[in-house]
């Protein structure tokens, strides 16, 4: 078949949520990803910050294929021994207690939710609380992660939202501190805002939540599915900051590309939660666990986070100098490999000129360019994305 009759057949059988570009990719070695015609690209995408380590690790590899060989699915009436390795690994790289698994990011929200709400419920047993999320934010399409999500535009063909969310101004304490009150029992937030425009948190902002949190018996809840596992030069964001959130949220890297989610909570919370309280019957499965501990073990024999940090220091450098030489690109934000540059023509111009020259990039919000690209990147990768992306701006 034709890259163009694998699109025809697409849109025939998949549900049409997706405004696919018009590649069919096929196969990925390294940073790179190959059509079905052959055709080369450079990835500065990761499958939305997801394949960190790149294409084709062989130690990753191997790790699942003897996994499959051995146990794939048990359900959670059962032990088992990936799982609880990779729950250690988890707890231990975000300094909190206990980890639940998921299949997904948004299942992680949904699942921090429902902690912080019975966190709420045994203190006072009263089931109204209210939760304070960021404008501008993004945590899921399920409905719970939906109603979280500070744009109206993602939930307004599927009102009425679930009740008791507040929005606050993100990196501004005081429109926080104006929605406070005896209901309220978590803030959510993410250290550095994905799709609504590559934002980070200010140390001032993280701190002053982190204190209202304290002050109020509160649950302080980080949203690290897309800036967590390695992407801004520690584990996760919230690391850069003096403070710990009560739950974390991590998905995307966790598992590399085998869908996987958990959310992990501190002494606080972490067993608010009780049986029969949340459940899944995929979640915690021995193939996407097995996957989980190999990316931690993958991390730190290949010194991931010094990679970051260093190959990341000198893409700010060329990006900063395309600021300085394209009158179309006025500002660079960003920390560690999750960048973004701020375009006054249209982003998803500069994408399809991208794909055509051999370049993955995407957008974030309605005037960024993102770049997340796989963890392993070097500076030579760096080199060749400005060269290509320089005939795009």
């Amino acid at each position: 078949m034709t890259d163009k009759e694998y699109m025809d057949q697409g849109e025939q059988y998949l549900i049409h949520t997706y405004n696919r570009f018009k590649i069919v990719l096929d196969k990925g070695e390294s940073v790179y990803l190959y059509d079905v015609n052959g055709k080369k690209y450079l990835d500065f995408a990761a499958g939305i910050a997801v394949f960190a380590l790149g294409y084709g690790n062989k130690e990753y590899n191997d790790a699942l294929k003897a996994q499959i060989d051995k146990l794939i699915h048990t359900s959670n009436l059962y032990y088992n021994v990936p799982a609880i390795e990779a729950a250690k690994k988890v707890v231990e790289a975000s300094g909190l207690k206990k980890a639940f698994f998921t299949n997904s990011g948004a299942e992680a929200i949904e699942g921090a939710l429902k902690m912080a709400k019975r966190y709420a419920y045994d203190r006072d047993k009263n089931s109204d609380h209210e939760v304070i999320a960021m404008n501008h934010s993004f945590h899921g399409r399920t409905m719970g992660a939906l109603a979280l999500t500070g744009n109206s535009h993602y939930q307004e063909p599927f009102g009425p939202m679930i009740s008791g969310i507040k929005f606050a101004e993100f990196n501004n304490l005081d429109s926080v501190k104006a929605l406070i009150n005896e209901k309220t029992c978590a803030i959510i937030v993410e250290p550095v805002q994905g799709e609504g425009g590559i934002y980070p948190a200010t140390k001032e902002f993280m701190e002053g939540i982190r204190k209202i949190c304290d002050d109020n018996d509160i649950i302080m809840i980080c949203d690290e599915i897309q800036c967590g596992m390695g992407r801004t030069g520690k584990m996760y964001a919230f690391q850069h900051y003096n403070v710990k959130p009560d739950i974390i949220t991590t998905a995307k890297a966790l598992g590399c590309g085998v869908p996987v989610g958990a959310f992990v909570a501190g002494e606080k919370c972490c067993d608010s939660l009780v049986p029969g309280d949340h459940g899944t019957t995929y979640g915690g499965n021995p193939l996407a666990t097995a996957a989980v501990s190999k990316v931690f073990d993958l991390f730190e024999e290949m010194n991931i986070l010094e990679h970051v940090n260093e190959v990341s220091n000198y893409l700010e450098e060329q990006l900063d100098k395309l600021v300085e030489q394209y009158d179309n690109v006025v500002a660079r934000r960003g920390k560690g490999l999750m960048q973004g540059l701020v375009l006054t023509t249209p982003v998803i111009d500069t994408v399809n000129k991208a794909i055509d020259k051999g370049l993955l990039v995407i957008s974030a919000g309605s005037d960024v360019l993102r770049m997340v690209p796989p963890l392993v990147i070097t500076k030579e990768n760096v080199d060749e994305m400005i060269e290509i992306l320089s005939q795009c701006l």
